[in-house]
C-alpha cells in the first residue's frame, strides 16, 4: 500500500479523523451495536447495518479476509421484547412467549439484511448467552468500588469513577458532557435507592414470571442484567479487553456507549474500550423525522416488497455515513434507474481488482458518495474495474437477467401474461368490442403497466408496453 493509500477514520472520542493502526493486523477487530428484536427493523436500522457492512469489507480488501473479525450483537432481553411477548402470545408463560418473539424477529432482521447485501459478521452473539461474563464484569465492577449493591439492583457510579486517581478515562468524555451537564438534562430514572442521578443501573430484580438468572454480587433473589452491560460482556468475551473499532448510531453515544466504556474500562482497568469510536447520522423520511404518528415509519421489510435490497444498498450510501440522511422517493427511483443501468453494463463482464479512484474515497473516511461518483467515471472507460469496485460495495449479487426477471417479478409482472392480455385487446378492438378492450387495458393499469398505441412503419396499428 503506497502512503496515501491508508485508512483514515473519524473518532467520536478524540472528535478527528485519525489514521487507522490496528492492535494486531493479523486480527483486526470491530463490534457494532444490533438490533433489539421486538420488532421489524426499520429503515433508520439499517443505515448502520450497511454503513458497517461497507467497512467490513473494505478491511477485509485491506487486511485479508482471515484477519477481520466483526461482532454485532442481537438483544434478546428487553423491556420491549417482554412487552410485545406479553401482547402477541397473552395465552402462553411469559418465558415462551419472549422466545417466540425473539425467534421470529431475529430471523426477520436476518432475511431483510441479507436482502440489502450486508455480509453476515463473524460472530452473532445473543445478550442471554452471556449472562455468566455479565456478571463477572459486575463482581469486578463492586470489587473495585465502582459499583454498589442497594435493594438488590447493582448500580454502577460515575462519580467513583471520575474521582479513581488512575489511567482510566473520564466518564462523559466519550459524549462530551459533564457530570453537571449530565444530572441537570438527566433522563434517568428516579430512584431512592440510588446514590447519584447519574448512577445507572448493572443488574435489577426480575418481575415474576419475567427471565431472570442468578444473581451476582452476593444478591439472593433472582435478576436480569440492564442493557448496557450486555455490550460490554460480548464485546469482552469475542474481541477481548480492549479492541480497534466500536460503531453504532449516533443515538447510541449517550447513554449507551459512554456507559459501556465506563464499565469496561473500570472492570479492566484499560486507558479504552475501543480505539476509534464510529457512529453513522440519523435518518429522516421525506424531510420529517420518522415516528408511526406521522405514519412514516417505514420498515425494511415494507420497502423491500416495492425496491430490490440494492436499491436500498445504493441510496443509503449516496450520503456520507456521518450526515444526517433524507430518505426521499424520488431518490429511490433515481437509485434504482442507476442500478438498472449498472447491471446492464457491468453484471455479466469478468471483474476485474477495485479502482483506486473508488477505493480511495472509501479510505478517506468512508467516502461513499465520493466513491459513488467515482463508479459513474468508470461506467464509460473501464466496466471490468467497474464490477469489481461495484462488488466491492456489496453490488452486483446476480447476473443482469436475474435482476431484470426479479424487478419484473417484484413489480407483479408477468411479461407473457401481458403481451397475451394485449394480443386479446387487440383482438377485442378488431371487432369493435371496445368495452372489453378497455377492461383489458383498465386491468393492466392496475398492475401498473402502461400501454402505447401506435404505428409501425407500414402503417399497422402496435401496441408497446412499459411499467409506470
Amino acid at each position: 500500500m503506497g502512503i496515501h493509500m491508508e485508512l483514515r477514520l473519524y473518532d467520536t472520542l478524540s472528535r478527528d479523523k485519525r489514521t487507522f493502526v490496528p492492535l494486531d493486523a493479523n486480527n483486526v477487530r470491530m463490534y457494532v451495536c444490533g438490533p433489539t428484536v421486538y420488532d421489524f427493523a426499520h429503515i433508520g436500522n439499517a443505515r448502520p447495518v450497511i454503513v458497517f457492512d461497507v467497512l467490513f469489507r473494505l478491511l477485509r480488501h485491506l487486511y485479508g479476509e482471515a484477519h477481520v473479525k466483526y461482532v454485532r450483537n442481537i438483544t434478546d432481553v428487553d423491556d420491549k421484547i417482554n412487552d410485545r411477548a406479553a401482547r402477541d402470545f397473552p395465552g402462553l408463560p411469559l418465558n415462551e412467549a419472549i422466545r417466540k418473539v425473539t425467534e421470529q424477529t431475529g430471523k426477520q432482521f436476518h432475511a431483510d439484511v441479507d436482502a440489502l447485501g450486508a455480509l453476515r459478521p463473524s460472530v452473532e452473539p445473543r445478550a442471554t448467552e452471556h449472562i455468566a461474563e455479565m456478571r463477572e464484569i459486575i463482581e469486578r465492577l463492586v470489587k473495585g468500588h465502582f459499583a454498589y449493591v442497594a435493594e438488590d439492583h447493582v448500580l454502577f457510579s460515575p462519580q467513583a469513577m471520575n474521582a479513581a486517581n488512575s489511567s482510566l478515562p473520564q466518564y462523559g468524555a466519550l459524549s462530551n458532557r459533564s457530570l453537571d451537564e449530565m444530572i441537570a438534562g438527566a433522563r434517568v430514572d428516579v430512584a431512592p435507592y440510588k446514590r447519584d442521578a447519574t448512577d445507572f443501573v448493572l443488574w435489577k430484580p426480575s418481575k415474576p414470571g419475567e427471565p431472570s438468572w442468578p444473581s451476582p454480587a452476593g444478591i439472593a433473589a433472582p435478576g436480569r442484567p440492564g442493557w448496557h452491560i450486555e455490550c460490554s460482556a460480548m464485546a469482552w468475551k469475542h474481541l477481548g479487553e480492549h479492541f480497534d473499532i466500536h460503531g453504532g448510531g449516533i443515538d447510541l453515544v449517550f447513554p449507551h456507549h459512554e456507559n459501556e466504556v465506563a464499565q469496561t474500562c473500570c472492570a479492566f482497568h484499560q486507558e479504552r474500550m475501543a480505539n476509534y469510536w464510529m457512529h453513522n447520522g440519523f435518518l429522516q423520511v421525506e424531510s420529517e423525522k420518522m415516528s408511526k404518528s406521522l405514519g412514516n415509519f417505514v420498515t425494511i421489510h415494507e420497502l423491500l416488497a416495492d425496491w430490490p435490497g440494492e436499491v436500498l444498498r445504493l441510496n443509503m450510501l449516496k450520503t456520507h455515513y456521518r450526515s444526517p440522511i433524507d430518505w426521499t422517493m424520488k431518490s429511490l427511483e433515481e437509485s434504482s434507474k442507476t442500478l438498472d443501468d449498472w447491471y446492464r453494463v457491468a453484471a455479466d463482464v469478468a471483474p476485474t481488482k477495485p479502482a483506486a479512484s473508488v477505493v480511495e474515497p472509501l479510505l478517506d473516511d468512508l467516502n461513499t458518495s465520493l466513491a459513488i461518483a467515482a463508479l459513474h467515471g468508470l461506467r464509460n472507460s473501464d466496466v471490468n474495474a467497474l464490477a469489481g469496485s461495484l462488488r466491492l460495495l456489496g453490488f452486483l449479487s446476480e447476473s443482469a437477467s436475474q435482476w431484470e426477471a426479479r424487478k419484473q417479478q417484484a413489480s407483479g409482472v408477468d411479461a407473457g401474461e401481458i403481451d397475451r392480455l394485449i394480443a386479446e385487446r387487440a383482438a377485442a378492438r378488431a371487432r369493435k368490442d371496445f368495452k372489453e378492450s378497455d377492461r383489458i387495458r383498465d386491468d393492466l393499469v392496475a398492475k401498473g403497466v402502461v400501454l402505447k398505441d401506435g404505428k409501425d412503419a407500414d402503417g399497422k396499428p402496435v401496441t408497446t408496453w412499459e411499467l409506470a
